[in-house]
């Protein structure tokens, strides 16, 4: 009796011994595959990078709609084309350090 209990644990042992064998294959193929396609695809950023990054989303706002109201002013009060022109390029060039200036960080 004792003997073929022994047979049927074997067999038991062996058949679960086959088994976590083909789960461990499938297993690392998956995690091949996985690496495969991990190094094919591209890294994405994730969060907030570049220049308008440093900046939150009401201070973006704030930049554009002042430098759009002093647009508009320009655009409303000055009547020479050739200075309306000029103020604006100068605006332009002269805007990232009015941003430095008030809200205190580099941009």
């Amino acid at each position: 009796m004792s003997r073929e209990r022994a047979r049927r644990r074997a067999e038991r042992e062996a058949v679960l011994a086959r088994e976590r064998a083909v789960r461990q294959r499938r297993v690392a193929r998956r995690q091949r595959r996985r690496a495969v396609v991990r190094r094919l695809t591209p890294q994405l950023r994730r969060g907030r990078t570049g220049r308008l990054a440093r900046h939150t989303r009401g201070e973006r706002a704030a930049i554009v709609l002042l430098t759009g109201a002093a647009l508009i002013l320009i655009w409303t009060f000055v009547d020479d084309v050739a200075l309306r022109v000029a103020l604006i390029v100068l605006l332009l060039l002269v805007l990232p350090a009015i941003v430095v200036i008030a809200l205190d960080r580099r941009t």
